[in-house]
């Protein structure tokens, strides 16, 4: 648990991307997609490669994970598609991330830079050089992306009444930079990204304010888990629906959050027009 005194009554944590602003689409489509494209040689299959990393990324229930295992379950979709095979394309998970994976929690650039210096693996600097690359490619090209309509409303109606944290998987250079252009980091009181650690790492503070009364705001399954591992709310901003969802997380989610109506009933109703929206298996056909 990072250092962080509460201020108020409730707690609400707010991922960013593809939620509090619309650049999921642009992040993985002219960033992520054409750097793993050109990192990992997957040229002679670049129309597979987009589609299987568009759908982890951003179709399916893995939306919103981090780059790294993002990146190892785009390439095992990859192994299942036979229009790779019969390409000749021979898909390779890099076994040295992988394990990675499995014991470092804070998936993100300074430990994953540790984790070389102590062993040089080759699969670990080949993903150190994709991510560094992808964040050039951010810095480069996502700028001017303003927050959905009724973010700011939103967060202006948490003041005095919330403490406010961005819990995402982005790293910190980035949400600082996209928070600050516009003008709402002055609303929360800490922006996490994936160097403090994981969104579920993050939400342990929940443990510091009395029961239901923290919310996590969030557009994918993996903020739910959050939530749900911190016995925190969830109130789901739904992908492709998020004016809608911020319009009525504003005019009557958070009024059930401050009046304690909001667990329960009001909470199953939400997640299951949420578990609607994004499926768990690709559209395309599989190997055998």
């Amino acid at each position: 648990m990072f250092d962080f005194t509460p201020k108020h009554e409730f707690l609400v944590g707010i991922d960013s991307d593809g939620c509090a602003f619309d650049t999921m689409e642009l992040k993985h489509k002219e960033c992520f997609i054409p750097n793993i494209i050109n990192s990992y040689e997957l040229q002679g299959i670049s129309k597979y490669a987009r589609e299987a990393a568009e759908f982890v990324n951003l179709y399916s229930k893995s939306r919103g994970i981090n780059r790294f295992p993002g990146l190892i379950e785009t390439l095992e979709w990859l192994q299942k598609r036979p229009e790779v095979e019969a390409r000749g394309v021979e898909i390779h998970i890099p076994a040295g991330l992988a394990k990675w994976l499995e014991t470092e929690t804070k998936h993100a650039n300074p430990a994953l830079e540790a984790a070389i210096k102590a062993n040089p693996n080759d699969d670990l600097k080949l993903a150190l050089a994709w991510s560094k690359a992808v964040n050039q490619s951010i810095t480069d090209i996502v700028r001017g992306v303003p927050p959905f309509p009724f973010v700011t409303d939103t967060l202006q109606k948490l003041q005095g009444k919330c403490d406010v944290l961005v819990v995402s998987a982005t790293p910190n250079e980035a949400l600082e930079r996209e928070w600050e252009e516009h003008d709402i980091a002055k609303y929360v009181a800490a922006i996490c990204g994936q160097e403090i650690g994981t969104k579920k790492e993050t939400l342990r503070v929940a443990a510091k304010y009395p029961a239901n009364h923290v919310l996590m705001v969030g557009d994918a399954p993996g903020d739910y888990k959050a939530a749900v591992a911190n016995n925190a709310l969830f109130f789901p901003i739904n992908p492709g629906h998020e004016e809608a969802s911020w319009r009525r997380l504003h005019d009557e989610g958070l009024d059930r959050l401050f009046d304690h109506a909001f667990a329960g009933e009001y909470q199953k109703k939400l997640l299951a027009e949420f578990d609607t929206y994004l499926p768990d298996t690709p559209p395309w056909p599989l190997k055998k």
